[in-house]
């Protein structure tokens, strides 16, 4: 009896195997297709490409703190540098960007011996919480160097 079952037992799970291979991936005998050729120009590569220059000023922003309260004072710092060194004797001016309009700022330093300058921004609920703001930084009379130079925005969000 033991052995009709162990026959039976076998046949199901050949059957079920051959059930299962015939619901198995159908291949295709397609040939692959070749792949296309990529030829450079010899010339191509003769070409030099320009070395990027680095800019000679650089300048940048920030504030004294990205997440004040909405009635609070801050300070935004501006840095301006030529071939990394400081820049003294520039003067700056700063635009605020509140979400009911731009307010540019009374004071107007000469950055100092470093090339900082800083401002205070009383903020007087000018900006809702949670709505983020830039303020803008630009410097001009820069000593070398004719017209302006705008610094990477500074920003905060009041909450």
């Amino acid at each position: 009896m033991k052995i009709i079952q162990r026959i039976s037992l076998c046949i199901i799970a050949v059957g079920f195997l051959l059930i299962l291979a015939a619901c198995g991936p159908v291949t295709s005998s397609a040939q692959p297709q070749s792949a296309k050729t990529v030829t450079i120009n010899p010339s191509f590569q003769a070409q030099i490409s320009p070395v990027p220059t680095e800019a000679t000023y650089a300048c940048g922003a920030w504030s004294s703190n990205n997440t004040p309260g909405p009635g609070s004072t801050i300070t935004i710092y501006a840095r301006l540098t030529k071939n990394v060194a400081g820049v003294s004797g520039a003067n700056a001016t700063a635009i605020v960007h509140f979400q009911s309009g731009d307010v540019q700022l009374e004071d107007q330093p000469n950055s100092d011996s470093g090339g900082y300058v800083t401002f205070q921004l009383p903020l007087g609920d000018r900006q809702p919480v949670n709505v983020p703001a830039t303020v803008d930084v630009s410097f001009t009379n820069v000593p070398g160097h004719s017209g302006s130079i705008h610094c990477q925005p500074a920003f905060f969000t009041p909450i």
